[in-house]
């Protein structure tokens, strides 16, 4: 049974710093493109960032420059840092695993950038 949990999410002031965390279970994670993407509320879902098997990324151009996304193949555990927040970050965060034919996403984190 594939797994992925995020941990991480909460309150955070304007221009303040958190780091997610997708602790992955029952699948070959290194061999998974792991992603982040965000809902707001009234909002459709987008990809935040992305990270291949080889470690290539991918950003959305709101969050370029401010959030950084690793993987730890030997932990089976992906990493969303983000830095500088904007209370237009304010949003679901949600951590997705891709490999041709299978996708799976875990229960979604809360991220509230507010003072």
């Amino acid at each position: 049974q594939v797994q992925l949990v995020e941990s991480g999410g909460g309150l955070v002031q304007p221009g303040g710093s958190l780091r997610l965390s997708c602790a992955a279970s029952g699948l070959t994670f290194n061999v998974y493109v792991m992603a982040w993407y965000r809902q707001a509320p009234g909002k459709q879902r987008e990809l935040v960032a992305q990270i291949t098997s080889s470690g290539s990324t991918k950003y959305a151009d709101s969050v370029k420059g401010r959030f950084t996304i690793s993987r730890d193949n030997a932990k089976n555990t992906a990493y969303l840092q983000m830095n500088s927040l904007k209370p237009e970050d304010t949003a679901v965060y949600y951590c997705n695993a891709k490999f041709p034919g299978r996708e799976y996403g875990g229960q979604g984190t809360q991220i509230t950038v507010s003072s």
